[in-house]
């Protein structure tokens, strides 16, 4: 894998009302920008149990975690949002960027894609057919934060450690993927909030 998975997520990038649930207050990582809704099921040493609601983002698939391939990968989501898509509709950047890891199992090649979160779930089509609308399920997510520039190597080394705590902790997770969540843009320089994501089965 690349050398810059987050730092990558870097480059490319309150209160909030959902239809679907009252309003809520989202937390100070989302920096005034729309997010996914979830509540914390329970706070624990190294890392954090959330249950996420339903979400709804556009992704598309990149060839690898390298920093060329994230970066074109978001460049068509961002141009979505600009209004490159079925109704010319502009939308709101929203947070996080998130990269999914799909890691090789055995003779099977890695996969990577990267998504932006879509607040509203009237999405329009979009133009490019290397772009798709999806749906997150509600479930549980186990996270680990961690701050600054984060390169691939702190990446990595947060998924380890948090799959460490969550076997120590008795909790089953997804073994072969993971998330990498950035919430920052290059500019800001202090209170850097980076996650690693790992799903409940």
């Amino acid at each position: 894998m690349a050398r810059t998975l987050l730092s990558a997520l870097c480059l490319l990038v309150g209160l909030v009302c959902f239809p679907s649930t009252e309003c809520w207050e989202a937390p100070w990582f989302c920096h005034g920008r729309e997010c996914p809704v979830y509540t914390v099921v329970q706070q624990y040493e190294g890392f954090e149990e959330r249950n996420y609601e339903m979400s709804h983002w556009i992704t598309t698939d990149v060839a690898s975690a390298i920093k060329s391939d994230l970066k074109d990968g978001f460049w068509k989501l961002y141009y979505f949002n600009q209004g490159q898509n079925s109704e010319n509709k502009e939308i709101a950047m929203t947070r996080p960027v998130l990269v999914s890891v799909k890691e090789a199992d055995g003779m099977g090649e890695q996969k990577v894609s990267i998504s932006v979160f879509q607040s509203d779930t009237d999405i329009p089509e979009p133009n490019d057919n290397t772009i798709r609308k999806t749906v997150i399920p509600g479930g549980t997510v186990y996270v680990r934060s961690f701050g600054g520039f984060a390169s691939d190597e702190d990446a990595l080394e947060n998924v380890q450690q948090l799959r460490e705590d969550l076997r120590a902790a008795g909790k089953e997770f997804v073994e072969n993927r993971f998330d990498a969540a950035g919430y920052d843009a290059p500019w800001d320089l202090i209170n850097r909030h980076n996650e690693v994501w790992v799903l409940a089965p």
